[in-house]
């Protein structure tokens, strides 16, 4: 038997050379069916357990929400621009009518303007609560998927008085609003806030102050300030990295010109700052809601607006939960608009996706996913 330095030939078929990109590295999809990517997909490339590289692949959940509404009259528009993001419906839809408005030469009275910030910081603060509770989820803390699911319900009910529907209200339309408030109203939703409020110490204690959070979220998913302006980000994304951005100060619309709220930033750009921006907010939300009330002049709260889409273009953008929430509209002078574009907060955030996740491990990769606080239907339109 003879023997040989050199070493026997291995079958190297559909393998690729170590020298070759990509042969050091594992490709992992979530999604689109996971309980961690939403309806959509996330390519994530994998060098042991480092997230080298991370693409979003959207589009699972489509709809054709532009070409909707380019064939539906403007009011029968209004509960389809609230299905991408049906827990922050008010802020959706005051985008549209607010373009509306602008081409029409409609100016809502007051009253119609101050309810409409106080349904939408009430959504606010329900669509902060429903991001929260899936938080608790992705870090294995089930008390914190109860709790805010649970309070979030405060909210639903308010909104339930106000506008008749718990969830997607249709509630803000060309001129004003669709009712005013009904008797007691005011009282509750105080009364609802400042218990709100002490619950949010409770989630402090148990959640956010817990070493366990802390110690998985702080320097973790780090979106540098001058980064998140380059991508675009928005909303608590934005202002988790340290931007004094918020559409509600920076062009006042609605009443919010009028109210005292301050805008709430975080210096480091982590998953611990984009979370307690949220947190922030929602304490701000509930204040701004005891002073709309406070502050609330009498009057009717809708004028009369006409069924059409005046020929011109208009483009209008408010604060959403997510961020900017935009619309672009040509009108025609028929009932429905010749073209819309629709912008949502998530789409704006999309960008941001790759940024936050590449470094960290894939272990982590729910604490700083999540923290964009993302949502794939509202992205996809």
């Amino acid at each position: 038997m003879t023997t040989t330095d050199k070493p026997a030939q291995e079958s190297t078929l559909g393998s690729p050379s170590p020298d070759e990109p990509g042969a050091q590295t594992l490709t992992l999809s979530v999604g689109p069916q996971h309980s961690g990517s939403g309806h959509m997909r996330l390519i994530v490339e994998l060098d042991g357990d480092i997230i080298i590289n991370a693409e979003p692949d959207p589009g699972y959940v489509h709809r054709g929400i532009e070409k909707i509404i380019e064939l539906r009259n403007i009011i029968r528009s209004i509960p389809v621009i609230e299905r991408p993001s049906i827990i922050d419906a008010s802020n959706l839809n005051h985008a549209w009518v607010k373009a509306i408005e602008e081409l029409q030469g409609v100016e809502p009275p007051a009253r119609g303007q101050y309810l409409r910030c106080l349904l939408n910081e009430m959504n606010r603060i329900m669509s902060h609560l429903y991001w929260l509770s899936i938080y608790g989820v992705f870090l294995g803390h089930t008390t914190m998927f109860m709790w805010p699911l649970g309070d979030r319900e405060l909210f639903i009910d308010l909104a339930e008085s106000l506008t008749g529907a718990r969830i997607t209200y249709s509630y803000l339309v060309p001129g004003g609003v669709r009712r005013d408030l009904p008797q007691g109203f005011a009282e509750e939703a105080i009364k609802r806030t400042e218990y709100f409020e002490k619950r949010l110490d409770e989630y402090e204690n148990i959640f956010f102050k817990n070493p366990l959070f802390t110690s998985r979220a702080k320097g973790v998913g780090v979106l540098s300030r001058q980064r998140a302006i380059e991508l675009g980000a928005t909303g608590p994304t934005l202002r988790g990295s340290g931007v004094e951005a918020d559409l509600r100060k920076d062009e006042p619309y609605a009443a919010y010109g009028e109210l005292d709220f301050k805008v709430h930033t975080r210096p480091d750009g982590d998953s611990y700052s984009r979370v307690m921006v949220h947190v922030d907010e929602m304490r701000e939300s509930s204040q701004l809601i005891r002073q709309i009330l406070e502050k609330m002049p009498s009057g009717p709260v809708r004028r009369k607006a006409p069924i059409v889409v005046p020929r011109g273009e208009a483009y209008s953008r408010v604060e959403s939960a997510r961020g900017e929430c935009s619309f672009y509209m040509i009108g025609e002078g028929g009932d429905k608009p010749y073209r819309a574009r629709y912008i949502t907060g998530s789409y704006r955030n999309m960008a941001a996706i790759s940024a936050v996740l590449q470094g960290v491990r894939l272990a982590d990769m729910p604490t700083s996913w999540w923290s964009i606080d993302y949502w794939p239907v509202e992205a996809d339109r």
